[in-house]
């Protein structure tokens, strides 16, 4: 009884200042009118029943819904005799019942029959018709690419082919000789499928090997795989952030919509720093105490714009702030270095072509996490961290996205270690990429159509508005049967929508001249700015703002181009000789 006497006094305010005695006496009093206890009934539940009926609140309650709900020992006496246990359950339900019952008098629930139900397609409708009405609803074309003819791809049409400007498998490695063989032998061997999470079922000799190739890429110590780079920055930056006590992450104006999320889900401060802006950076980074753990998120190539981060300098921004770096190497690995290790492994291209590894004093050591993907220029799918053995390892440990992911297939696993081993021996296909951006670059600015500025190897071609963009897209298709997806906002800024152009080793000379051709046809058939009119509204995006253009990442002298050579020339010079010969496969896609 004491007990029970105490519970009250907790439970209800009104009852806390009444005195124990009191409360035993309330206890005692004859049970109200209505209120039977069943034969050998619950005491403590009886006792509580009474109390709360002479609290103010709970006894009001208990009035209300007493009107509507019969009391426990009558409900029973209309039901059967039941087991003990059985009977227990019961009792303890119809607690919980009087206690929702009271809580219903104060917030009643009014369910009808006759009540419309929450339209979910008229929802989904909704939301859609604001895609179509402000021209961002995105369309998927069906575009089925042929392995043995790459660029060249069908439409959903086997006999319509089209040539394909705008894949990410930058270098055609997804069609490359030894990646085929390499994952058609693996498939037969090891089946279709992983068999399950890493920690489970999924875990094979064969990601142990890739996740060694990967860190000795980026010259670190360990290297994690994921089933894509969307998910290694997301579980990465969330993971990480969120282990590291009151961590402030500061994030580039023009990150990557995976690390955002990313650092949306760790639930650690964001302060948001202006694109490539390092003075903007160190002004915000002074305003948090040195001893905070902080994190500086940003890429090396940003992919829409084709702009570069700037590595070296923010690294040691870091530093002097007592902060760590995390780079997004997504669309560099592969493209950059003499090794395809990505812009961080370019930057000391001859040091680290000398010497390809960690703490050799370049740049990429510099870098605490490096993110890259295996489905770009390595021609596959999937995606990574390399950083310190121990962030991996906690990674591995704790990141959700990681550990309840089902693992890579062991012919995608296999397929990308023979593509990362090729690259990094093989620089022809990085070389005529960039010979071939070159050449495009070129051709645009003496027509003066408008081509974003960036010393990548992007081709960004400003249209500045959604549904233009999407009718030259269209035009380009159906009139010429050349593929290029139109971007549109949100994954570019309204008002800077773009056609994005990503030439490849495959594309020829008289692939090149036809696609500017008829890009030269489209803007004037619909009377498209040019350079030009850009610069007399102002600029836009970079474009006809009067600033020269940055400076390639690769310099003539790394492309070993020769001056005075035309076009023809200099490809055929780049196709035909070498930096190193591949020992993985003397066979080399040709082009």
């Amino acid at each position: 009884m004491e007990a029970i006497v105490n519970q009250c006094k907790k439970a209800c305010p009104f009852l806390h200042n009444s005195s124990t005695a009191s409360l035993r006496k309330l206890s005692r009093m004859p049970a109200p009118a209505g209120f039977t206890s069943e034969a050998g009934g619950n005491v403590r539940a009886n006792a509580l029943t009474i109390m709360a009926q002479k609290c103010p609140v709970m006894g009001k309650a208990m009035a209300v819904q007493s009107k509507h709900y019969l009391h426990t020992s009558a409900r029973l006496a209309k039901q059967p005799t039941l087991p003990l246990r059985q009977a227990s359950l019961v009792n303890n339900e119809n607690e919980a019942r009087i206690a929702a019952a009271a809580m219903q008098s104060q917030f009643p629930t009014i369910h009808s029959t006759h009540a419309k139900a929450f339209d979910y397609e008229a929802l989904y409708n909704s939301e859609l018709e604001k895609k179509h009405r402000d021209k961002s609803y995105r369309y998927f074309n069906n575009i089925n690419r042929l392995a043995k003819q790459f660029p060249r791809a069908h439409t959903a049409t086997l006999q319509e082919e089209v040539t394909v400007w705008c894949s990410n498998d930058y270098l055609g490695m997804g069609r490359n000789p030894l990646v085929l063989d390499t994952m058609q032998k693996t498939l037969n061997k090891y089946g279709a499928g992983a068999g399950g999470t890493r920690n489970i079922a999924g875990n094979c000799n064969l990601h142990l090997q890739l996740e060694t190739e990967l860190a000795d890429l980026h010259h670190k110590s360990a290297a994690l795989v994921f089933s894509s780079c969307y998910v290694a920055n997301d579980a990465t930056l969330s993971t990480l952030a969120s282990k590291l006590p009151g961590c402030v992450i500061f994030s580039d104006a023009s990150n990557h919509a995976s690390m955002i999320q990313g650092i949306k889900h760790s639930g650690a401060k964001k302060i948001i720093f202006n694109h490539n802006d390092l003075q903007d950076l160190e002004t915000k980074l002074q305003l948090i105490d040195f001893h905070i753990p902080k994190i500086i998120a940003f890429e090396s190539v940003y992919s829409m714009s084709g702009s570069v981060g700037h590595i070296e300098k923010i690294c040691d921004i870091a530093k002097k702030y007592g902060a760590i770096t995390f780079l997004d190497e997504v669309h560099a690995v592969g493209m950059y270095g003499p090794r395809g290790g990505g812009v961080a492994e370019h930057l000391d291209f001859d040091l680290n072509a000398r010497y390809p590894h960690g703490n050799n004093g370049s740049v990429v050591d510099k870098v605490d996490i490096i993110s890259g993907t295996l489905g770009k220029a390595f021609g596959v799918v999937g995606g990574y961290v390399a950083g310190s053995s121990a962030l991996i390892d906690m990674i591995r440990s704790y990141a959700p996205g990681f550990i309840f992911t089902t693992s890579l297939p062991p012919a995608i696993v296999a397929g990308a270690k023979a593509s990362i081993q090729y690259l990094k021996e093989s620089t022809k296909e990085r070389e005529m990429q960039q010979i071939n951006t070159r050449i495009l670059k070129n051709h645009l600015a003496q027509l003066d159509i408008p081509v974003v500025p960036n010393p990548s190897h992007i081709v960004p071609v400003l249209v500045g508005e959604a549904e233009p963009c999407k009718i030259a897209s269209d035009q380009l298709l159906r009139e010429h049967g050349i593929y290029v997806q139109s971007i549109n906002y949100p994954t570019v800024a309204k008002g800077e929508e773009r056609l994005r152009i990503t030439p490849t080793p495959g594309h020829t000379e008289k692939m090149t001249d036809y696609l500017v051709n008829a890009l030269e046809t489209i803007w004037r058939k619909n009377g498209f700015k040019r350079v030009s009119d850009w610069r007399n509204v102002g600029g836009r995006a970079g474009v006809g703002i009067n600033a020269p253009n940055p400076k390639p990442i690769w310099t003539d002298s790394q492309l070993r181009l020769v001056s005075g050579h035309g076009t023809a020339e200099i490809r055929s010079h780049v196709l035909n000789t070498n930096r190193s010969t591949t020992k993985h496969n003397p066979q080399v896609a040709t082009y």
